[in-house]
């Protein structure tokens, strides 16, 4: 989910390199085509799909996709996502709702959905995309963010133990700071600056760097992986 752009496109784009067919969803129509136009053009397989996250006959949507092109469903990136930048009490309710739905619900929906293929599945992987700030306070800021992070961080594992004896395996991967298109407006300015020096390894991370991770935990290689958090943040979290 959330392909278009970002972190979203580099996972699909490394999956599609390892062998996997990919749904790629999103709401952006003419980005998500082209993720899927590139993956074919190189020999992969992908077919896009429009795909908001908070409707449940969306998600119907999407995942039949999955079993009608492709056969099944084995591995499920739940990647869209929403940020913001106001403190709590600049937060209004629908903001705050809004970000829920999005970062927090669209996972539920997406597992949920995705159950009955995932059990079918001998190899079932859920890489749920968390944050640094589902873990820590951040800067006290973007309490929406925080909170619906942070409850991705508890579903995982929590579903990872409902699933553990189906051999569907559930992680969650916590980005640090990611130079994409949504970082674009901070290129040269204090904020920038600001992130890098936060990071101890002195750099914002790639989105391919996140898209390594995630192609470690939907392999055979994390066979004996369940539960994990996998922090992907130039050391943030260990300061």
């Amino acid at each position: 989910t959330g392909a278009a752009s970002g972190i979203g496109h580099a996972i699909a784009i490394r999956l599609a390199q390892e062998g996997a067919a990919v749904v790629v969803t999103d709401i952006q129509d003419e980005p998500g085509e082209a993720v899927a136009n590139g993956i074919r053009e190189t020999g992969g397989r992908a077919v896009f799909v429009h795909h908001d996250v908070v409707s449940p006959a969306e998600w119907d949507r999407a995942v039949g996709s999955a079993a009608r092109e492709f056969g099944g469903l084995d591995i499920l990136v739940n990647n869209a996502g929403l940020g913001d930048l106001a403190v709590i009490e600049e937060t209004s309710l629908e903001d705050y709702e809004r970000t829920i739905a999005i970062d927090q619900t669209g996972v539920f929906l997406g597992m949920k959905t995705a159950a009955e293929l995932l059990s079918a599945s001998p190899h079932a992987s859920v890489i749920n995309i968390s944050s640094i700030f589902g873990t820590s306070g951040g800067f006290g800021t973007s309490p929406a963010y925080h909170a619906a992070k942070g409850a991705v961080r508890t579903l995982t594992k929590n579903t990872a133990l409902h699933w553990a004896d189906r051999g569907i395996r559930v992680n969650s991967v916590h980005p640090g700071f990611i130079d994409t298109p949504i970082l674009a407006s901070t290129k040269g300015t204090e904020f920038e600056q600001a992130m890098i020096g936060l990071t101890p390894m002195g750099r914002l991370g790639r989105p391919q760097e996140i898209a390594a991770g995630v192609a470690y935990l939907a392999s055979d290689d994390a066979s004996f992986v369940t539960g994990l958090e996998l922090y992907i943040d130039g050391g943030y979290m260990a300061r």
